[in-house]
């Protein structure tokens, strides 16, 4: 992608993913606006250039059900009736495949069971009408971005991996960290940096109005303790024996063939900076 000037509206821009695309746009040297949570939409008479919805909750919205879908659907759904924008780019989850056959691939366009009596259900049935509002209004512009488990090298709030990066920055070479979690368990992770890259080939050249930002691979829990433990000296213990069923395959032909997606592995992008801790 060239460094050619373009306007960009990000909607949550001071989140975890936000914070990072404003960073790499206006690095490029494109113009960002950055409207407050209390903007008045949809706006007219205002070019928004690509528009990215980077506003969500997810570790907290059972307890906030009703920020949980004015962010995920009523909100988006008010930006998408807006008429000067170029694309719309809906940041929307691989969590929706949670539910398929243990080991199965996830493609985009699958179908869902979902039930309003599951409580988990509350936040897969909002970005789903989130996703089905970015269809119905914004057809041709409106483009979903599922992501997977997203990380950077720094850690943050925001994740799993993210919060045992900066435990292990905390931590002296050579102790333990505990994990309320079990050796077992997998997810598929997907750099802060493939991200960010991916979601903006998504919105300048995006053919397709669904697109799964994943790594394609499961990382479990116990090889990436091995990993922590070989490359910074850490040691991960689990306190639970626990041997979930196996989650989805999260397929990424679609990103691979239109952009030549090909992100980076936890080991390639974290072994140097694990291995140059103290």
């Amino acid at each position: 992608m060239g460094a050619e000037s373009n306007t960009a509206t990000i909607i949550g821009a001071g989140g975890f993913i936000g914070q990072a695309l404003t960073r790499r746009l206006q690095a490029m040297g494109w113009t960002c606006r950055l409207p407050s949570r209390d903007t008045d939409w949809p706006q007219h008479g205002v070019s928004h250039g690509h528009i990215f919805h980077c506003a969500g909750l997810t570790a907290d919205f059972a307890r906030r059900p009703a920020d949980t879908i004015e962010a995920h659907v009523s909100l988006v759904s008010r930006v998408l009736q807006s008429e000067a924008y170029d694309s719309l780019v809906y940041l929307s989850s691989t969590r929706l495949y949670d539910g398929l056959a243990p080991g199965s691939r996830a493609f985009e366009d699958l179908s869902f069971s979902v039930s309003p009596r599951e409580p988990r259900h509350l936040y897969d049935l909002s970005k789903l009408m989130g996703e089905a509002a970015c269809l119905a209004l914004g057809p041709g512009r409106a483009r979903i971005a599922r992501l997977a488990s997203v990380y950077d090298d720094h850690g943050s709030d925001n994740g799993f991996l993210p919060q045992l990066l900066t435990r292990i920055a905390a931590t002296v070479r050579g102790e333990e960290i505990r994990l309320a979690s079990s050796p077992a368990f997998s997810r598929d992770y997907v750099h802060m940096d493939d991200v960010v890259d991916g979601l903006i080939h998504i919105a300048v050249s995006g053919k397709a109005d669904i697109y799964n930002v994943a790594s394609g691979r499961n990382l479990r829990n116990d090889a990436l303790a091995a990993l922590i433990g070989e490359t910074s000296g850490r040691h991960i213990r689990f306190d639970s024996e626990t041997v979930p069923a196996a989650p989805p395959d999260i397929d990424v032909t679609r990103m691979a063939a239109e952009f030549g997606w090909r992100p980076g592995s936890v080991a390639d992008k974290l072994s140097p900076i694990l291995s140059a801790l103290d």
